[in-house]
């Protein structure tokens, strides 16, 4: 937390380290009657000191490997690489915001009287 004082104020947070985390494109502000571009604008990736900041990326989702097995690394790479492509827009062609994409059958519950209810059984028994 040491900084040196000479240079404050002209520093980026008065100097210190700052760790922003999280998805940006999940964390969208709240822009009171704003347009889907404001609310974009209003993000700290289009603000001016965005070019000041250094962009680290996670390479391992790790939610994805908790209690999986060795064998299992194929299909939960295909996962992975799917839910990126989804959070990244490349799923359903080119879009302004609504893309129909096609969800894997192993990922659907078909043939159910209530697929609401084998949701949460199988949320709850896994």
């Amino acid at each position: 937390m040491k900084c040196d004082l000479a240079n404050t104020s002209e520093s980026l947070f008065g100097g210190k380290v700052v760790v922003l985390g999280g998805d940006f494109r999940q964390i969208l502000l709240v822009v009171q009657n704003g347009t889907r571009n404001e609310c974009v604008n209003a993000t700290i990736s289009s603000s001016y000191i965005w070019s000041k900041c250094k962009v680290l990326t996670l390479t391992k989702n790790m939610r994805l490997t908790v209690g999986s097995q060795m064998t299992d690394s194929v299909e939960i790479k295909q996962f992975a690489d799917w839910l990126l492509d989804i959070g990244e827009g490349n799923l359903g062609g080119p879009n302004d915001g609504e893309a129909t994409i096609t969800i894997p059958d192993d990922l659907l519950i078909k043939h159910s009287l209530d697929p609401m209810s084998d949701l949460i059984d199988f949320v709850v028994t896994s």
